[in-house]
């Protein structure tokens, strides 16, 4: 069978650009009705009978039968294992990008997570308290491929906030779309010794929307978290919505998303496989290229369909790139970046000769790739950033995934006798104002008598 992918041609002078470009831009993040009414009946299941329920689904989900938690539940020896039997070149490779990101997130940390505090002219203390979150979840998507990577990136930004406890959980169903089939149960070694690298706490092999429960209400087994991290398929998203006040969470992830804005001086052939990376994800998967040079779109077109054929996920790249990809003809690059802003992708690839003359006009993206020999897929293993990024335009008001997203803030207020007299008086105002009588009263009770009160 040949494989066809053939992204949508569009061209910003067309009278129905707009048209075809929200077309081809739109996803619904609306979960199916019968699927939050499953995840609604799963999360109430392990809420009322916790271990027992998440082993009932975990049987019935993904054919991993066990009889007691206790036999789903990794070990630290058990992660050490796997991570001294696992070939040198990768245990190196986890600890080369384990070195980065931690290294970025603790620069991370310096920047943006520290406590401070001033005192103003009046002898008032006032600052900002940042302490960890005492406990969080990570989750580990296992369905369709095993990601090591996911774990770097979800514990070691927690680890590096200080966090006390990191329970993760991964589910272990079979695969049958990987390099190789895999048995039900089998426990991926890299994701493991991720874990033992990133200094996991705790791991359980569970997944879907009962492990979200079982980290949100916690069970006699699985602790219960304070914030739960990391993507996950259908019924993941749904219940991460569900217990969002229960629990925090980091944010609802859509398809797999790469834009890229190409000048016309990178190898085709670089481009196409780029806009592979992500397709390969998912049939839902978006990819985008935009550049003002025809003749370079139809030589990465002509790439595409030279270079598919021999990927091992072609089938899945060619529906990606079939169903949801473009490649958009603009007027100028300076246009480029304008769509771009109005796209907000996930991943942003700046394919250019001088990268830094059109960073400034970029506003709204998760990560944005600087030059041609920064692909994506770097970022996504070791370059050091997180790549837990915020998908289907979310990128307008969300950042990816960080230090931050493990801490709280706890703001310090120490109000000296004197501040007390100013401040007073101004709260007494307004709490008057608002009706709110026993506030004014209790800045008032601070405030010393005037001298002629006290004479009186």
């Amino acid at each position: 069978m040949t494989l066809i992918a053939a992204p949508a041609r569009l061209s910003t002078t067309s009278a129905t650009f707009e048209a075809d470009f929200a077309a081809r831009l739109h996803w619904s993040a609306d979960t199916d009705a019968a699927i939050e009414q499953r995840v609604a009946d799963i999360l109430a299941d392990v809420h009322q009978r916790g271990d027992a329920a998440v082993l009932e689904y975990t049987q019935r989900f993904d054919g991993l039968q066990a009889d007691s938690m206790a036999a789903l539940e990794l070990t630290q020896a058990e992660l050490k294992t796997a991570f001294d039997a696992i070939p040198a070149v990768q245990r190196d490779a986890l600890q080369a990008a384990a070195a980065r990101v931690r290294r970025y997130h603790e620069a991370q940390k310096k920047a943006s997570g520290e406590s401070w505090s001033y005192r103003d002219e009046g002898g008032t203390l006032l600052g900002q308290k940042v302490t960890p979150l005492d406990r969080v979840g990570i989750y580990v998507p296992g369905g369709k491929a095993a990601y090591p990577s996911s774990v770097l990136m979800n514990a070691i930004p927690a680890h590096v906030a200080g966090v006390g406890e990191i329970i993760m959980v991964v589910p272990t169903p079979a695969r049958r779309d990987g390099p190789w089939p895999s048995p039900k149960g089998e426990k991926n070694a890299l994701v493991l010794a991720a874990a033992y690298v990133a200094g996991v706490t705790r791991a359980f092999t569970i997944g879907g929307a009962q492990a979200v429960a079982a980290l949100a209400y916690g069970t006699a087994t699985v602790p219960k978290v304070d914030k739960i991290t990391g993507p996950g398929n259908a019924y993941v998203a749904s219940a991460k919505k569900r217990v969002f006040g229960t629990v925090g969470i980091d944010m609802i992830a859509g398809p797999s998303e790469i834009l890229v804005l190409a000048d016309g001086t990178t190898p085709p052939d670089w481009v196409a496989m780029d806009l592979f990376s992500q397709a390969e994800h998912d049939e839902l998967a978006q990819s985008i290229l935009l550049c003002p040079d025809a003749a370079y779109i139809d030589a990465v077109q002509e790439a595409i369909d030279r270079l598919l054929p021999a990927m091992p996920r072609a089938e899945i790249i060619a529906k990606s790139l079939t169903g949801r990809g473009a490649l958009i003809l603009t007027k100028d690059m300076e246009e480029a970046c304008a769509i771009s802003n109005r796209i907000a992708p996930e991943h942003l690839e700046v394919s250019s000769n001088d990268p830094h003359r059109w960073e400034p006009l970029l506003r709204h993206a998760g990560a944005i790739f600087l030059g041609a020999y920064t692909s994506e897929s770097l970022g996504d293993y070791c370059a050091g950033p997180n790549h837990v990024l915020p998908t289907s335009g979310t990128a307008r008001f969300s950042s990816p995934l960080g230090v931050y997203d493990f801490q709280k803030r706890s703001s310090l207020i120490e109000v000296s006798e004197a501040g007390a007299q100013t401040l007073g008086q101004i709260a007494s105002v307004l709490a008057h104002g608002e009706g709110l009588q026993a506030h004014a009263r209790a800045a008032e009770m601070r405030l010393k008598p005037s001298p002629k009160q006290a004479q009186g």
